[in-house]
């Protein structure tokens, strides 16, 4: 039975293995949630909703149909928990760090599917890369949570402050936006402390773990750094210059959500709504009540979401700044595709646009499916769709109203996100033959 367990494992592809990985997490994520002292409530949590939840929370999106400070119990809270920090970090840097603590050796095979999941180049060093991982995140979360608790502890009782410090720094460093609270951090749009924390946590988780090191490694001048990381760095920070000035003009006025708040909380807001949006979830403003415009920023945003070999999901930084190499390299007629003196290789390109098309086209199908089932207003729709997508978990508030079959549809959206839709296209997809044929070359007209 075990040689029989082997043969099939070792005929997946590395996609297909991460695929039926992630979702073997989420089943057992639904058991957990469905047992009856997982909720408040007696009875226990409905098959569907349970799903949903673990989907929610393994795809680190924090989307929920019920309120997870009052429905859940402190089991139900920590089995959440427990998903968000495996999906966050990884199901193949869980598996990994369990197989180093009972001594067993890692095979090629695993090592071609924890690349993939990590979204690295190379197949070598990802074993390291995985204990620093681990370490980083220890002492990100750790010094998040102890911050955090010291901050709540004015407030709660110590035993509570420090269990609210741990659970919103390990949600707000995967980037899933869980809360605990029960609105989210509505009740701290002008504190700086709970809002410099959860931002800070938010961005180290979304810009991958192989920048990180590259910035803990000592290359303090920019230009020493890695294409990766310059890349990474500079959307990073156009993005949220970017939307920190869009998101204040557009809100300024808005009676609803930010016309009331002194000049230093409106900037506070519009700094956290301009990173929040990239795969985290939290808001210190109500969501429900941003102008459309805003909504619409916010769809960008969640669109392109963090950076690969982060916690993050959405078709990435790097994705969306080659396209845009690519699009002034074709405006202004030059050959190669060039980034911070750097070419980038054609299938780096082929790969972008395949991972925009694909994403557009789910989104496209998603959002249209769900406003033939619901009858609701269509950006509230899309805002959804896009959300879980990206897995930011941000919701204009219309999940818990979702009828079950668009909430399967957000489930398989978010499970997409997840997995990553180019990885989950491989994995049901079968590749053809390479052969050594070349077609002649024609001209097509286009634009």
């Amino acid at each position: 039975m075990q040689g029989n367990n082997r043969s099939v494992f070792s005929t997946l592809s590395p996609a297909q293995v991460l695929s039926l990985g992630y979702l073997t997490v989420i089943l057992t994520g639904t058991i957990l949630l469905s047992l009856p002292f997982a909720t408040v409530e007696a009875g226990g949590m409905a098959w569907l909703d349970a799903l949903f939840t673990a989907t929610s929370a393994t795809a680190v999106t924090g989307l929920i149909v019920e309120n997870t400070s009052t429905f859940f119990t402190l089991y139900g809270q920590i089995v959440i928990l427990i998903l968000i920090q495996i999906g966050g970090l990884g199901l193949m840097t869980m598996s990994t760090l369990l197989a180093v603590i009972v001594g067993k050796k890692i095979s090629l095979k695993q090592r071609l599917v924890l690349q993939q999941d990590l979204d690295q180049l190379n197949l070598s060093g990802v074993i390291d890369l995985v204990k620093y991982i681990l370490a980083v995140t220890f002492v990100i979360e750790g010094s998040g949570a102890l911050i955090l608790f010291l901050r709540f502890w004015q407030d709660y009782p110590p035993l509570k402050a420090l269990y609210y410090g741990i659970f919103h720094s390990v949600s707000a460093f995967n980037n899933a936006g869980f809360d605990i609270f029960g609105n989210s951090l509505e009740a701290f749009t002008g504190d700086i402390v709970v809002n410099l924390v959860i931002t800070t946590l938010i961005i180290l988780g979304g810009i991958g773990f192989a920048v990180i090191a590259e910035l803990y490694s000592g290359k303090l001048k920019f230009k020493n750094f890695s294409l990766q990381t310059k890349l990474v760095l500079s959307v990073t920070l156009i993005l949220i210059v970017v939307a920190g000035m869009g998101v204040f003009m557009l809100e300024y006025s808005n009676a609803a959500t930010m016309e009331e708040l002194p000049l230093g909380e409106k900037a506070l807001a519009s700094y956290f709504l301009a990173i929040t949006p990239r795969t985290a979830g939290f808001n210190t403003v109500a969501t429900g009540s941003l102008l459309n415009p805003t909504l619409f920023f916010i769809i960008i945003l969640m669109f392109i979401g963090a950076s690969p070999g982060s916690t993050g999901g959405g078709v990435k930084t790097t994705t969306v700044g080659i396209i845009f190499a690519v699009v002034y390299a074709t405006v202004t007629g030059k050959r190669d595709i060039e980034i911070f003196e750097r070419r980038i290789a054609k299938e780096v390109i082929c790969k972008s646009l395949a991972i925009i098309t694909i994403s557009l086209m789910l989104i496209f199908i998603v959002t249209i499916a769900l406003n033939v089932i619901e009858d609701m207003v269509f950006l509230d729709l899309l805002f959804e769709a896009v959300s879980a997508f990206g897995t930011v978990g941000l919701s204009t508030g219309v999940t818990g109203s979702l009828s079950e079959a668009s909430k399967i549809l957000i489930i398989l959206t978010m499970f997409a996100g997840r997995v990553g839709p180019l990885t989950l296209a491989i994995a049901v997809g079968e590749k053809e033959k390479q052969l050594n044929i070349r077609y002649p070359q024609e001209d097509v007209l286009v634009g």
